[in-house]
């Protein structure tokens, strides 16, 4: 979907003139609009200084902007007036060199402290200039402020004059007038507008409402001697006939392009499962555990447990015979614990050199089975997209909805 500059210069002044903004300069290619209060708080994003306004009571400034809509044609405009400029003003001196600019004139000022260049115009008389075209930034902006701003409606069919100089008052018929959107999605998309009406009074249901509100003459106020009638239908009960009428005329609908959608999709996942079947189906590698450093730890802590408990274990002694343990001669224990200690040491060395010699086997094994978790997981990612692109919906959304009371 895309739209001509001729269509968003359309879009884009009726959403300004709706909103009252002041338009100062139009032509085919752009309009310079000084926007409304309104308008300045959907589209220039300042907050701050509108709570000001609104605590302070000062008087707004809005800001002013140029909307080019064809920039080609209008920078062939700029150029053509600045030809046509050049051509009625006053010819050079004939002393002076055509390629010099001309010397700024003196002043007061410039005597004391000098020329000083130009500045750029800030405050409320600045006008900024912006490109919209379809696709750009402020043209989204203009669509989300237009989407939110007129997703609900109340309006008043305009009287005739001869009913404000009648007697007796005229009774308006309120109608609930709503926008859906039914969107038919798979690989392809198609989008469908449906504008539907239902009257508040009768129930009655009426298509393309939009064509029944085209001949009449709609404002947000309410007209002279018109009198609003209640509904005898609540909003929800309409609400709930516009979409069971909106089903079944979806039901009534041929759906062959569904059924084309689901062999596409059936033929997408076999082509997937098929590139990854063989992956799928290899054996896991496995990966063997390293005996030799779990023995080793087992008889390093094996032995230190061991060297403790001679270390401190107490010295049992006989009373019939205190003569032998007084001659005896009791070995050092400091040597003994030396001696531990180094042995608890070198297997220690010996459990880290093992851990730091891994094999590229077992290395190569543990790899492989991350490579085919990963695959895996590329693989149910993948059916997913197929599914989530091919298969086929529909889906209706209710864009915006009104209030309309007619004659």
């Amino acid at each position: 979907m895309t739209m001509s500059p001729h269509e968003v210069q359309a879009y884009v002044l009726t959403y300004l003139e709706t909103l009252d903004c002041q338009i100062m300069e139009r032509s085919p290619a752009h309009v310079t609009v000084k926007l409304s209060p309104e308008a300045d708080k959907a589209l220039t994003n300042r907050p701050y200084y509108w709570g000001f306004v609104e605590r302070t009571g000062a008087p707004a400034e809005t800001m002013s902007f140029t909307f080019v809509f064809d920039p080609d044609a209008y920078q062939q405009a700029l150029e053509a007036e600045e030809a046509k400029a050049a051509q009625l003003a006053p010819p050079a001196s004939p002393g002076a060199d055509p390629g010099t600019p001309e010397a700024p004139k003196e002043t007061i000022l410039g005597r004391y402290f000098g020329i000083v260049p130009s500045l750029p115009q800030l405050g409320p008389g600045r006008i900024l200039k912006e490109d919209v075209v379809y696709g750009s930034r402020r043209l989204q902006q203009i669509f989300n402020a237009a989407r939110e701003g007129g997703a609900f409606v109340n309006l008043f069919e305009q009287a005739a004059k001869r009913q404000l100089r009648a007697t007796a008052p005229a009774v308006y018929e309120p109608w609930l007038g709503v926008c859906f959107k039914v969107e038919f999605a798979c690989d392809l998309k198609k989008e469908e507008l449906h504008f539907i009406g239902i009257s508040l009074k009768t129930g009655e249901i009426v298509e393309k409402f939009g064509s029944k509100l085209n001949r009449r003459d709609l404002s947000p106020r309410l007209a002279e001697n018109m009198h609003v009638q209640t509904a005898k239908v609540s909003l929800s009960d309409a609400g709930a006939a516009l979409e069971s009428h909106l089903t079944n005329r979806l039901l009534e609908l041929d759906y062959s392009w569904a059924e084309k959608a689901k062999e596409r999709l059936d033929l997408e996942l076999a082509v997937v499962d098929t590139y990854y079947e063989a992956v799928l189906r290899e054996d896991t590698p496995e990966v063997d555990v390293d005996v030799d450093t779990t023995s080793s730890s087992t008889d390093g802590s094996t032995d230190q447990e061991y060297a403790g408990t001679g270390s401190s274990a107490p010295i049992q002694t006989s009373r019939s015979g205190p003569s032998r343990i007084q001659n005896a001669r009791l070995q050092p224990v400091e040597s003994t614990n030396v001696t531990i200690g180094s042995d608890v040491e070198l297997a220690a060395e010996a459990a880290v050199q093992a851990e730091s010699e891994t094999d590229p086997e077992q290395d190569k094994a543990r790899q492989a089975v991350l490579d085919r978790e990963a695959m895996k997981l590329q693989y149910e990612t993948r059916r997913t997209e197929m599914i989530w692109q091919y298969e086929p919906k529909v889906k209706v959304t209710a864009i915006s909805s009104g209030m309309f009371h007619l004659r």
